[in-house]
């Protein structure tokens, strides 16, 4: 079987497993968000935090509350960091350096998990297991609440009441994310990843030394980095390191769980608003642009330029032999796509145009199928923009699923769209600038600007890949991005709930025979070209700079 062949057979096999777990998992989150019930662990939480489940929030308050829990879990994480070395089970690691340990918790809790250390090297059981895994869990359950809270916007009339952000973070956690990760981590472990709390230990001797492995709680942190679309590798090799994603089966499970919620809460949207069709409609934009991406990435590093690809059989310069071009593709799309940063590949070896390819993933806001929870409110954000272009070419008010989209509503989504674009091309414009962030790229010309256009576009859209070829261990990496991470996750949560306060407040308006029809294929066409249009006026200089170059002087 030829590589290519092998490479579109896993992607068949990917569609299948997402398409039978869609419909079930997509009616079971609908029916965990829309219920009234309380578990008793539940109330155990609620009762430990001083929560009322059964208040009703306020787009105010309910923001408050994400900061506030944020907040708390930043400083938390960061204390954790800064106290490792008197914490048992540190494995002798010593406390992490102050800029380091803000970076860390800013990315954790953001949902990003952009790593500028060596998790095996820095990090001892207590600070994984207890720290950076536990935000695995609350950091996704955070962007699925305010997805909620933005579908309940929309679903609701006549009151500015979007839900109750503790009842929906319990939720998330408890009865969706646990579960899955519990039968998640015994297929990995059944598949050959470790899940023990050993030591460091001597595994053999080289010529230049002793090579040395410490083991840590790998599956179960392994299962929610991917299933909470987090990123963070217990290892620093991450998701191709052997212990973390052992087999080709393994790999293709991994991918499974980055996909499988994001794709999902499509139906979930559906059956809150009351129109699958709906739902529908906006899985199959973001099913249109992951498929669009992976074929194109399979085709640059398949693409046999020169005689040592042409030996190799593609461009398989930093890719896991066991999993070769074809999976390191699909993978390498699904994780930029997402709001993941997990990788089983080197992106900064991937051909000019993979990795432009890479950088526009994140760039697009990953919201095809994005992030779990960021990605459906992000694709919703971008569905309001597409209905006021309808709107302007028709000369009538636009609507979406029954609430009209006034001048207050086009605010809040044009505010949502410039915010990460801004962050990223300043942030790379001050350090291609600046002296000493230049100091940190080891590559000259346009791969190096992409190494620091990457960085930051990584960080501010929340993703945490990076092209690895850039040394991000600095005061200033760790700072501003740091800063752009937290920035580029809360500052847009600002105006998703305002714009979900401000469709709850509405009337419903009737559907007339002018109302423009947004579960119909024409409607996902126009929205896959607003997502590109935009995305391309907003970034095409600074790709044209970096990957675009590259690729073209190759």
């Amino acid at each position: 079987m030829s590589p290519v062949t092998a490479g579109v057979l896993q992607l068949l096999a990917l569609m299948a497993a997402l398409a039978l777990a869609y419909r079930p998992l997509g009616d079971y989150m609908a029916r965990v968000y829309s219920s009234e019930r309380h578990y008793r662990p539940e109330k155990w939480i609620y009762k430990a935090i001083g929560a009322d489940p059964n208040a009703e929030m306020r787009w105010p308050a309910y923001l408050r509350a994400v900061l506030a829990f944020s907040a708390v879990s930043v400083l938390f994480l960061y204390a954790l960091q800064r106290l490792q070395g008197v914490l048992p089970g540190s494995l002798g690691f010593q406390a992490i350096d102050p800029d380091q340990a803000f970076n860390t918790a800013a990315s954790f809790v953001a949902n990003t998990n952009w790593q500028s250390y060596a998790g095996e090297q820095a990090m001892g059981h207590v600070v994984q297991t207890g720290g950076l895994a536990v935000q695995n869990f609350v950091s996704a359950a955070v962007g699925m609440a305010v997805a909620v809270a933005l579908v309940r916007g929309f679903a609701r009339s006549r009151t500015g009441e979007l839900g109750n952000f503790w009842a929906d973070l319990v939720r998330g956690t408890v009865r969706i994310l646990i579960p899955i990760s519990v039968i998640g981590a015994l297929v990995l472990v059944a598949c050959g990843a470790i899940q023990n709390f050993s030591g460091i230990h001597e595994v053999g001797q080289f010529a230049g030394g002793t090579q040395q492995w410490n083991g840590g709680a790998v599956a179960s942190q392994e299962v929610i980095k991917e299933l909470g679309t987090n990123g963070g590798g217990y290892f620093n090799a991450n998701s191709a390191h052997p212990f973390e994603n052992p087999t080709p089966f393994s790999n293709l499970f991994e991918i499974f769980l980055i996909l499988v919620i994001p794709f999902a809460l499509t139906r979930t949207f559906g059956r809150m608003v009351g129109s699958l069709r709906q739902g529908y409609a906006i899985l199959a934009t973001m099913a249109t642009i992951w498929i669009g991406f992976t074929a194109l990435m399979m085709w640059t590093e398949f693409a046999h330029h020169g005689p040592a690809l042409q030996a190799a059989g593609g461009a398989m310069e930093g890719k896991e032999t066991r999993f070769g071009i074809g999976a390191s593709a699909i993978f390498s799309v699904a994780t930029t796509l997402t709001s993941t940063g997990a990788v089983n590949s080197f992106h900064s070896s991937y051909t000019g145009l993979g990795g432009g390819i890479q950088l526009l993933g994140m760039q697009l806001g990953e919201i095809a199928p994005g992030g779990v929870g960021s990605g459906l409110y992000g694709m919703l954000v971008m569905a309001v923009i597409a209905v006021f272009i309808a709107g302007l070419m028709v000369g009538r008010t636009p609507e979406y699923l029954g609430k009209k989209i006034s001048t207050r509503e086009i605010k809040f989504a044009a505010c949502y769209i410039l915010i990460t674009p801004a962050l990223v091309l300043c942030f790379t414009a001050a350090a291609m600038a600046l002296p000493t962030p230049a100091n940190s790229m080891t590559n000259s010309g346009a791969h190096g600007f992409s190494e620091i256009l990457y960085a930051y576009t990584s960080g501010a859209n929340n993703n945490g890949s990076a092209f690895a070829g850039l040394n991000a261990d600095t005061q200033w990496f760790n700072s501003t991005i740091g800063i752009a991470m937290l920035l580029g996750r809360f500052l847009p949560m600002v105006f998703v709930l305002a714009l979900a306060g401000s469709l709850a407040e509405q009337k419903p308006v009737p559907e007339t025979a002018g109302t423009l029809r947004t579960d119909k294929p024409l409607y996902a066409g126009l929205l896959v070209g607003t997502i590109l249009i935009i995305t391309g006026l907003t970034y095409f200089p600074a790709l044209a700079l970096g990957p675009l170059a590259e690729g073209l002087a190759s």
